[in-house]
């Protein structure tokens, strides 16, 4: 008899070459072959070879014969130099470690040391905020122009030197930041402006011509473009090295790690920039000038912080090159693994050699665009990056309008419920899905789930609306005299006010007074905190009297009255609850992307992802939130030329409801998105059930030789 190899599944190929592979028997003859029995006295045969379980095409070192051999695993070091002292670090653990510092220095920089520098930025430079704004935005730019590119070509190559080069431009872009202020000269400031009023002085001049400071912004640029091209290959080939060097299971614990870092970093960069913004600009002036942090010519030194990180970006240089292309072990985990891949009949296969060219640029892309369930999930991101970015930027602008807190004051709340809130959900999703070694799908269901438990979550808003308090000219008239929407009235009209100069003060009766001048005020109380006014002739009841401490309450006092609204401790928890469960899907739905493409287009996956979550999230994110918080504005700041600048005053009731109206669409956008990935998602035949058909193949076959040789007997 002809011996009979088996079922061959075309789904699956051999691990090796060495291993044998099955033929199919051809349907008429259907036979067995049985072992020869040994000879009496001769020694038993060698074992036949065990075969591997069969594994699916997608699977890494299952595409071709010999591709195991592309991952090139090697020690820690530099050519001939590898220290003893380094093999230690040549480990998933010691990479993540690394990475981690990387993506803090990343976070500190971009999110946190730019953001907080701006407006000092604009004071020193002369800036108006729609250029500071061009300056924010260059780094988005230059990560979609270059995401695509990178993430293609890096696929193939060495990505630990990948990293190492976006160490370096990190390095750069934040040393090239700093540049302009060792190049500008010495900070010149002018003499105090006096908030009180006046008729000889606060006349404004009207001046439309740009300062020779202004050329300083293509600097800024040029620092935030370098800083996103260094940004481009930490968040795609660093996050596909992980991938590859752990087992699958652990993959989206480290994923979440690193990504919880990243989200750290701009906290440090707030804390370490506002600590440095306490400095004088030109710090070795600092014991020859006359004034302080509580004057408005105050400007801190914002630089230094650029400093620190570059030299921090800079010392992870040589870490990085030391790293081989893949860490010791690679090759088995990769072994070891079984695909997810998204089985559509839209998909192209690929083979081996695929990605090797620049040529196979368009394919791959238009492939992974006709991956429907990569599309969803990357479209759910988008629409989670649209809001988080949004509240990111405006959350302290709602917190200190709703509840009358200060600026500093509401940006340190907003800070304390997103940072923690953000790093603690992207922990918590990676621990979950690798504590419960979710597959491909039930990581999407849980990120849907917890999706829509953000959605319900997100309504906080509309209880959080407070009604606004009394303000003198535009929701309260001054003593029954003026017209609302106009901030002057009799009992200011000589003061010669200007109303691009917003420093709020609250009156004795309770309401609040666009700056000291507009309530009519003529003296301070100096070498008191907070600032105290008297001789206020707008506010009702006010005489001239030389303020004691028994009728301080009769003045006015620097600062926003008192908010009325006690819902502020409640809207911070449930918002907090928001957050964590808005980034516990970050981590998951990371982890699926890269389950659910081919193992050679993870990174370029990424970069797409990358690149639409900043041309669909971040970039039109802030645009359009700050489009809907200003068009509740209700007084605007005019400057001495009549242009219309910053909002002073919104309406807080209707602010409210536009951010619950914005949010919730956009988290039904991102329910909508996973569920529909969770519908569409078809893994691959499992090991299991390919093992099963095998085993009942040969069930079959068994049944029907017994079948033939009881006819062939009885015949």
């Amino acid at each position: 008899m002809k011996s009979c190899k088996g079922i061959e599944n075309p789904a699956f190929v051999a691990s090796s070459p060495d291993s044998p592979r099955r033929a199919c028997a051809p349907s008429p003859s259907i036979e067995l072959a049985f072992p020869a029995a040994p000879a009496a006295g001769s020694p038993p045969p060698p074992p036949a070879p065990q075969e591997p379980p069969a594994r699916p095409s997608g699977a890494p070192g299952a595409s071709a014969p010999g591709s195991l051999s592309e991952y090139e695993e090697g020690p820690c070091g530099w050519g001939g130099f590898q220290p003893q002292a380094l093999r230690r670090c040549n480990t998933p653990q010691g990479f993540l470690f690394h990475y981690c510092l990387l993506a803090l220095t990343q976070g500190i920089v971009v999110n946190g040391l730019v953001n907080i520098s701006i407006s000092t930025i604009e004071k020193r430079y002369e800036l108006q905020s729609s250029l500071t704004g061009l300056i924010s935005s260059s780094y988005d730019i230059a990560f979609c122009l270059l995401s695509l590119f990178v993430s293609f070509i890096g696929e193939r190559g060495h990505k630990p030197r990948w990293l190492a080069f976006a160490s370096f431009m990190i390095g750069l872009g934040a040393l090239v930041f700093s540049l302009p202020k060792f190049f500008s000269g010495k900070y010149q400031f002018g003499a105090l402006f006096e908030d009180t009023c006046s008729t000889a002085k606060n006349k404004g001049s009207c001046s439309t011509s740009s300062s020779p400071l202004f050329y300083y912004l293509y600097v800024f640029i040029l620092g935030q473009l370098l800083l996103g091209t260094g940004g481009t290959p930490l968040y795609t080939l660093g996050t596909a090295f992980i991938d590859d060097s752990v087992p699958i299971h652990k993959s989206s614990l480290y994923i979440g790690i690193g990504y919880a870092m990243s989200i750290l970093g701009p906290a440090v960069g707030y804390v370490l920039g506002g600590q440095l913004l306490t400095l004088y600009i030109d710090v070795d002036l600092k014991q020859s000038i006359d004034i302080t942090e509580d004057d408005p010519r105050w400007l801190g030194a914002w630089w230094i912080g650029f400093l620190i990180s570059w030299l921090l970006a800079w010392s992870l240089i040589i870490p990085f090159s030391c790293f081989p292309k893949h860490l010791p072990g690679t090759a088995k985990i990769q072994e070891g693994k079984i695909s997810q891949t998204h089985q559509s009949d839209s998909l192209q296969a690929t083979d081996g050699n695929f990605g090797q060219s620049f040529k196979d640029f368009p394919a791959a892309l238009k492939n992974l665009m006709r991956n429907t369930v990569f599309m969803c999930l990357v479209l759910s991101t988008c629409s989670e990056a649209f809001i988080t970015t949004g509240f990111a930027t405006f959350l302290p602008k709602f917190i200190e309008n709703q509840f009358g807190l200060s600026s500093s004051s509401a940006a340190t709340l907003a800070g304390t419920v997103l940072i923690p809130g953000a790093a603690l959900g992207q922990i918590l999703g990676g621990i979950l899905v690798s504590k419960f070694k979710m597959t491909c799908k039930n990581i999407m269901k849980f990120a849907l789930l917890t999706s829509v438990i953000s959605l319900v979550l997100t309504f906080v808003f509309a209880y959080a609306n407070c009604e606004n308090e009394p303000f003198a000219g535009v929701s309260e008239s001054y003593n029954g005299t003026g017209e609302l929407g106009n901030l002057t009235a009799p009992c200011n009209a000589d003061c010669s006010c200007l109303r691009s100069y917003y420093y709020p003060v609250c009156g004795g009766n309770g309401v609040q007074y666009f700056s000291p001048c507009y309530a009519g005020c003529t003296q301070p109380v100096s070498k008191s905190q907070p600032k105290v006014y008297y001789n206020c002739s707008c506010i009702e009841g006010e005489i001239d009297i030389t303020p004691t401490p028994s009728s301080v309450s009769l003045e006015a006092q620097a600062g926003k009255c008192s908010s009325q609204c006690k819902n502020l401790p409640l809207f911070l928890g449930i918002f907090f609850a928001a957050v964590v469960f808005t980034f516990m899907a970050g981590t998951p739905i990371t982890v699926s992307i890269l389950r659910c493409v081919n193992q050679r287009q993870r990174s370029l996956a990424l970069g797409i992802q990358c690149t639409l979550l900043r041309l669909l999230g971040t970039i039109p994110g802030p645009i359009i939130f700050g489009s809907t918080i200003d068009s509740t504005c209700i007084l605007w700041d005019i400057n001495e030329c009549g242009s219309k600048g910053a909002c002073w005053i919104y309406n807080n009731v209707r602010m409210a409801y536009m951010l619950v109206a914005i949010s919730v669409i956009c988290k039904i956008i991102t329910v909508f998105f996973n569920g529909l990935a969770v519908f569409l998602y078809k893994p691959p035949p499992s090991v299991t059930d390919v093992a099963f058909q095998n085993q009942n193949a040969v069930v079959t076959t068994v049944s029907l030789e017994c079948d033939f040789s009881k006819a062939g007997n009885d015949g």
